[in-house]
């Protein structure tokens, strides 16, 4: 009896967890890398002056923080747990934020609110440091389509798949299994990432911006195809879909590169 008691268990508690890890630490820290390679000579000084004492100092290596909250710092993790998504599937992937983002606590205003604090030189280093971490991480996850899509399965949470004979859900699925399907090295998915087109400039890079991902992002979970009719996912499924997961971490790591270099454009006095 323990075996199916146990994996009932697991199951409840991923259906539980809206915030499920977005990307996973494999595509969190191909998003962070690819936005380092675009700093500017500022935004690096700042960037290696916040991070130091980190076991790795790098964008990189801070990217998973925040999904580790859980257990390096259980309150802030409870207290930045709505930080990670929005859920605007429902309403047509239009964003509004007295609907969709009470008392700021989704991830298109967790942006906005700790870029304003990494930007602030009066902030300590010590909040500015963890905003940065914040800021690394949530971009990321804004890109991840789950993370802006349906209220109602919990980001895909729910919805349950088969995927070469192992059981998962869509939002883990999108999140990581994609991605450890294709079997790449780091090495070889940044190279493969960097040769892909870099997304437009956005003409309103700062705050605003972030809604914009989110509604494209929730625009993507929401298009024919992405949810399957069948719970078993073919290699056919991850062919059609994969090339999406890697625009969207191109584009997330541009727009992160472009948002630090925004937020740390001079030098600290």
């Amino acid at each position: 009896m323990r075996r199916p008691v146990l994996l009932f268990c697991l199951l409840a508690l991923a259906a539980a967890s809206p915030s499920a890890f977005a990307w996973g630490k494999l595509g969190h820290r191909l998003v962070a890398q690819l936005a380092e390679r675009d700093l500017t000579p500022q935004a690096r000084a700042q960037v290696d002056a916040l991070l130091a004492g980190e076991p790795e100092p790098t964008l990189g290596g801070i990217a998973s923080w925040a999904d580790e909250l859980r257990e390096r710092d259980p309150d802030l993790g409870r207290r930045s747990a709505k930080w990670h998504y929005v859920n605007i599937g429902e309403s047509g992937c239009r964003y509004d934020p007295a609907r969709d983002c009470p008392g700021g606590d989704c991830v298109v205003e967790a942006i906005k609110t700790q870029t304003a604090i990494l930007a602030d030189r009066a902030r300590p280093r010590a909040e500015r440091a963890a905003a940065l971490k914040f800021v690394v991480h949530f971009v990321g996850d804004v890109h991840q389509p789950m993370h802006a899509g349906y209220a109602h399965d919990k980001g895909g949470n729910t919805h349950q798949i088969n995927h070469r004979g192992r059981g998962t859900n869509l939002h883990a699925f999108w999140d990581s299994g994609m991605l450890n399907a294709a079997g790449r090295s780091d090495d070889a998915w940044l190279a493969d990432l960097q040769a892909l087109p870099p997304p437009a400039p956005d003409a309103r890079l700062l705050p605003p911006a972030a809604q914009d991902w989110a509604q494209a992002a929730c625009r993507i979970a929401v298009a024919p195809g992405v949810y399957p009719v069948r719970g078993r996912l073919g290699e056919d499924y991850v062919a059609a879909q994969l090339p999406t997961v890697e625009r969207q971490l191109r584009d997330a790591g541009t727009r992160l590169g472009a948002l630090l270099n925004a937020a740390l454009a001079t030098p600290a006095p």
